[in-house]
């Protein structure tokens, strides 16, 4: 077995040179966690879009003439913990997009159910992270893992994360998707077992394999980062039994030659447009003046658009929808803002994002004030923060 994967030396994701030229963008649509590695710094967790968000992102990413040839959903969360999201995200590229390669990553936990739909849905290819193939190494890694909505013991969630993976990964090769598996290399943790893992996941007929060195975010880690003679006889020991990609760092997040939207400004960016259908924009306020209300609170929604002369005003306003009734109170609010494309509020929970999301209004989350934010969304220059 050599230590390099010629027959996917062109691949776009695989080979070294095609992954530096191909427009690769990764969408973030995936709101739940469903396990933690042990060493991983403890951060904020980033909001993931809705798919309708996410959606508009890729659409204006290539009418900017970028070079997207893959849309993979990755992050922040699995995009297995939620399927729904991830399914409904992707056929939306599906039905826009007919011959974008698509492609995601996950832990594998509960996907092999999911498998015959993504197939179905044209999926090109699937990264499994697996670190370990037995339960005694993945205790050592994790400091949880949550196979379903309640939390069990490592030690049977463990096992059970090294059967899901198991069958999540036979699915993807019985439906005929090229799987490539990530593991990274926590000195101390699962160095000498990552020959192990390339043995095992040969056998389960895995493509390719992607060795991939740990860095700890501070100096206070208890793993230390992977040096450098330490990967090389890893890899020399994983190719023995299954073929590698070239040495590398993870691809992360975004796409090949372009900023991804890390800051307010790059958001603002990539926020839905105005159509014919849905011209105008709701906002929910107290004041009048400032975006200063959550969604739930507000008794009334305000409606800007354009007026005849093309500048966007204060249309009218409108009743919002009584508290109490659950998610029907969403989709009444949705009724009500028919012919807006987004809303305007200091704040939203997940269910109302969902159901506004789905019925073409996009939340957007900010605290600045109106005019400017408006402005923003009809194409005029930055005024204020916000965020999806």
């Amino acid at each position: 077995m050599t230590n390099t994967a010629t027959s996917y030396a062109n691949h776009p994701c695989f080979g070294m040179s095609s992954r530096k030229e191909t427009g690769r963008l990764h969408l973030p649509v995936a709101p739940r966690s469903n396990a933690k590695i042990r060493f991983e710094a403890v951060t904020k967790t980033k909001p993931a879009m809705m798919p309708e968000e996410a959606v508009n992102w890729l659409v204006h990413v290539l009418d900017a003439e970028k070079p997207v040839r893959i849309v993979g959903i990755t992050g922040p969360g699995d995009p297995l913990a939620s399927p729904d999201i991830t399914i409904r995200t992707l056929r939306m590229i599906r039905e826009r997009y007919p011959k974008m390669d698509l492609c995601l990553t996950t832990l594998g936990i509960g996907g092999a159910m999911y498998v015959p739909e993504l197939a179905e849905i044209g999926i090109s290819h699937v990264t499994v992270l697996v670190d370990a193939v037995t339960p005694e190494v993945a205790e050592k890694l994790y400091a949880w893992i949550r196979p379903g909505k309640k939390t069990v013991p490592l030690t049977d969630a463990a096992k059970e994360l090294m059967d899901d993976q198991k069958k999540t990964i036979t699915a993807f090769k019985d439906a005929g998707i090229t799987v490539k598996v990530n593991t990274t290399v926590y000195p101390g943790f699962n160095a000498g077992h990552v020959e192990d893992v390339a043995e095992a996941m040969a056998s389960l007929g895995v493509d390719i394999m992607a060795v991939v060195p740990f860095h700890p975010a501070d100096e206070n880690c208890e793993c230390p980062a992977s040096s450098t003679e330490l990967m090389t006889m890893v890899r020399d020991r994983a190719a023995r039994h299954i073929n590698l990609m070239p040495s590398w760092d993870e691809c992360g997040e975004g796409l090949v030659g372009l900023d991804t939207p890390e800051d307010e400004s790059d958001v603002c960016s990539t926020l839905p447009k105005p159509t014919p259908e849905r011209p105008n924009v709701a906002v929910t306020s107290a004041s009048g003046m400032d975006v200063d209300i959550h969604l739930g609170h507000a008794a009334q929604i305000l409606i800007y658009g354009p007026r005849e002369d093309g500048l966007a005003c204060l249309l009218e306003t409108r009743e919002a929808s009584e508290p109490g009734s659950g998610a029907a109170r969403w989709k009444d609010l949705a009724t009500r803002m028919h012919d807006c494309f987004a809303v305007l509020t200091a704040g939203a929970g997940d269910k109302p994002k969902e159901i506004l999301s789905r019925s073409g209004v996009t939340v957007i989350v900010t605290n600045e004030g109106i005019e400017g934010t408006v402005d923003v969304l009809y194409g005029g220059k930055k005024k204020g923060k916000c965020r999806k």
